[in-house]
């Protein structure tokens, strides 16, 4: 069973738009949505890098059932577990349970400001296999103290806390990676379906748990400027699916007005039946794109259950 949603990209797109966003993919009917956490965004003419948690917050209190989720936040560098783990709570009370803790092993190129030398992906994996360790300890509201190689935690507490402790993803790369994820995640996050990552998180024990990933998606009315627009920005992927759920039958009868390519955030596609205004991608089953935004470039999030 698969699930498509909406990736709200903060390194794109203007802090208030990101909610708006989200509200019309709430309405559009997107099973669920994820929000990047960058502090710089990956190429300086993308000209955005809002602060991920506190739009979070915001899109919590101006949405009734759209999951969300982060793609993904490091816990290891700019954040410490600790408070990331208060972070997670907090949205988990925020959004009634519609929260998901997507971690990874960071990017220099958000971490670096705090970092200093950036470690091997040896190093970072240690680490995030601590903070995971912190993360769900505090999750459990008791007291917490920790003594790790990279991480020391003395007396902490979680006073407010959702009724069921926000679920964990962790996004994947290669081997190591992947046993991280199917020991310590609830769910698998890669930035594309590729098979050999979904196959080994489930040889490595994550079997029957769900798993994300992502499909570049450009969208525009005019089939010659949709092809274009992955041209104009080399680095504009941002989309999931997730399977577990069929997708939504309907769509805004009336699309938004249309908005400049350099202040759109992505929408997402889907497989199945197409919405009104949308047809088949040539060469596959899915939609061309969903008809939030007139103009989007983006990429499609998967969700697999299995």
């Amino acid at each position: 069973m698969t699930q498509f949603g909406y990736t709200a990209m903060c390194e794109q797109t203007p802090v208030c738009q990101l909610v708006g966003d989200l509200v019309a993919a709430e309405q559009a009917g997107f099973d669920f949505s994820v929000m990047s956490d960058h502090y710089f965004p990956w190429l300086e003419e993308q000209g955005h890098s809002g602060y991920a948690w506190s739009v979070l917050g915001a899109a919590a209190q101006a949405t009734q059932r759209l999951p969300l989720m982060t793609f993904v936040t490091c816990p290891t560098f700019r954040y410490h577990p600790a408070v990331v783990a208060q972070k997670a709570a907090t949205m988990g009370l925020l959004s009634d349970g519609r929260f998901t803790l997507g971690l990874g092993a960071g990017e220099n190129l958000n971490e670096h400001v705090t970092a200093g030398a950036w470690p091997l992906a040896r190093v970072r994996h240690e680490r995030l296999a601590e903070a995971v360790t912190i993360i769900r300890e505090l999750m459990g509201g008791d007291y917490v103290n920790f003594s790790g190689r990279h991480f020391q935690v003395e007396r902490a507490r979680l006073f407010d806390l959702p009724e069921s402790p926000v679920p964990i993803g962790i996004a994947v790369s290669g081997p190591e990676s992947v046993a991280l994820a199917a020991e310590h995640a609830d769910c698998m996050i890669a930035t594309e379906p590729e098979r050999t990552l979904t196959d080994g998180f489930s040889q490595a024990g994550g079997a029957g748990k769900p798993r994300y990933g992502q499909i570049p998606v450009c969208y525009d009315p005019d089939e010659g400027a949709a092809q274009a627009g992955p041209a104009a920005v080399a680095v504009g992927h941002a989309g999931l699916a997730r399977h577990v759920g069929a997708p939504p039958s309907h769509a805004p009868s009336t699309p938004p007005r249309r908005r400049s390519p350099r202040t759109t955030s992505p929408t997402w596609c889907r497989a199945g039946p197409t919405w009104p205004g949308t047809s088949p991608w040539p060469g596959s089953g899915s939609t061309r794109a969903s008809p939030i935004l007139r103009w989007s470039r983006s990429a499609a999030t998967i969700r697999t259950s299995s």
